[in-house]
């Protein structure tokens, strides 16, 4: 999953297309927002659509996921797995078959009952030749999806796969009968969507015939800002009430030692990195890849960025993945030896490429960084500023690249690199073996020792360069309460969100 930025524009524009979001019709307003209970969220990452397996960003995970579509299993703030539109399952004995009975009485927006066809159309949206998901791949395990009555699912496997119940919390249930949802939903969530003005603000309001358990607030506003400074005065003046991620540890400072505000920090899942092309010349060499590794003090680079808050972590795999495993004296910073290794690759007076950066926040400031690192060891790094719409068809899609700044905000993703065909191309078959029968086994114990030592072979190889995880740092008003902290591949829960009265 990626972020995209959004259409620039001042703060006092911003703020005008807020209150007009927010104004909506007479009629509309009065039905749907008691404006005391509204929640107003700040946030950097607008979607690009709001149709997960169309490459819409990481910003419809934020307002979509658990708010307005629910899976059959949901990944929690905490990390657990547990059932959600899947009120029970069983799992044959050779592994290969799940029987899922869903919960009663569920309700789509428009009014459909949940069947299982809505499922079964669901996970192939996901599966599908054209899907953009990023879980695409772990889904192909499945053979065949039967429906023998409205109630039951039965998904059958090619091989056993421990992780179905946690991929399949990434799958939204969406009614079969919706045909574009890239710009409308019909979900089952808690919260329909009211409307979404692109560019400025995305309202929702709470479900009246909601299954489950009613939210906590009378709806919630995502006010969509480019600017971190902007977003950071829309929380200053009230024109919202939490923001979702702060982007600079410079602004922590207006907040931090004001009791009007709380300043939270959980757990991130987002890795800062510099992914090669593996296949081409000389990212196909280890070596290389370790020597450029060697060569960029990330430590440095961590506290110009954010100061006392990140981590540094030496490979993809952050700490809240069960198997982390601390690999940073992996390649660590030795440019001297980065300079040596270099010569034994074959580059002793270095080489250039260019190093293709998405134009929105820290990337450019990264990329800099990058380049006066690696000119020290006699590499030079071009830089070329591309946007995130041309990152997505020119990298993510097409492969045309050398190497790519990104970040990756998806919880237990090293998946991604037992894909050969996954955008940067990594290729080693003992990783691709290790991850492909972790999914074989019959316990937890037994597949976070495989994925640890996939972990580990992945870092000495230096797969991509790994530079920081983000911290996850939330920032409301005093007086609201009930928000999620680690944001788990992007994912903000508002449900339980209130405003003291």
């Amino acid at each position: 999953m990626t972020r995209f930025p959004m259409t620039r524009r001042s703060f006092a524009s911003l703020a005008l297309a807020a209150t007009s979001a927010l104004a909506l019709s007479a009629a509309a307003q009065a039905q749907a927002f008691d404006p005391e209970a509204v929640v107003n969220i700040g946030s950097l990452y607008e979607p690009q659509n709001l149709d997960n397996t169309a490459g819409a960003g990481q910003g419809i995970n934020e307002a979509f996921n658990g708010n307005v579509y629910e899976g059959l299993f949901v990944l929690t703030d905490d990390g657990d797995v547990e059932p959600k539109l899947a009120a029970d399952y069983e799992i044959s004995d050779d592994g290969l078959t799940y029987t899922f009975t869903l919960q009663d009485g569920v309700t789509f927006h428009s009014g459909d009952p949940l069947t299982a066809a809505d499922v079964k159309s669901s996970i192939e949206r996901v599966t599908a030749e054209n899907s953009a998901s990023s879980r695409k791949s772990t889904l192909a395990v499945i053979d065949s999806i039967e429906t023998p009555d409205d109630k039951t699912v039965v998904v059958t496997l090619k091989t056993p796969s421990i992780s179905l119940p946690y991929n399949l919390s990434y799958v939204w249930i969406v009614n079969d009968a919706a045909t574009d949802i890239s710009s409308s939903e019909d979900g089952t969530g808690p919260y329909t969507l009211q409307e979404w003005r692109r560019g400025s603000a995305l309202s929702m309001v709470p479900f009246e015939g909601y299954w489950g358990e009613k939210p906590s607030n009378g709806g919630v506003m995502f006010q969509y800002f480019t600017d971190a400074t902007a977003q950071n005065n829309a929380l200053l003046t009230g024109a919202v009430d939490i923001i979702t991620s702060v982007q600079s540890p410079d602004a922590l400072s207006m907040f931090s030692d004001n009791d009007d505000f709380t300043v939270s920090e959980g757990a991130s899942t987002t890795k800062e990195l510099m992914a090669y092309n593996d296949r081409i010349e000389p990212f196909d060499d280890p070596k290389v890849r370790g020597a450029l590794a060697m060569a960029v003090d990330n430590e440095k680079l961590l506290n110009a960025i954010w100061g006392d808050y990140g981590t540094l972590i030496g490979s993809f795999v952050p700490p809240t993945d069960p198997w982390y495993v601390d690999l940073t004296d992996v390649n660590a910073y030795d440019p001297e030896a980065a300079k040596a290794q270099l010569a034994e690759a074959g580059y002793p007076d270095g080489f250039s490429f260019t190093l293709d950066t998405p134009d929105y926040d820290p990337h450019p400031v990264v990329a800099q960084f990058v380049q006066n690192e690696l000119a020290k060891v006699g590499v030079e790094v071009k830089i070329n500023i591309i946007t995130a719409n041309e990152w997505y068809t020119k990298i993510y899609k097409a492969h045309d690249f050398e190497a790519t700044l990104q970040e990756h905000v998806n919880h237990r993703d090293i998946v991604f690199y037992g894909n050969p065909d996954f955008y940067w191309g990594y290729d080693n078959p003992e990783v691709a073996r290790l991850i492909a029968e972790s999914e074989n086994v019959s316990s937890m114990e037994e597949q976070t020792e495989m994925l640890a030592e996939a972990n580990r072979i992945i870092a000495e190889d230096a797969a991509s360069m790994w530079l920081y995880l983000y911290p996850q740092i939330v920032v409301s008003t005093a007086s609201v309460t009930g928000y999620p902290l680690n944001g788990l591949n992007s994912q903000f829960f508002v449900s339980d969100i209130k405003k003291a009265e």
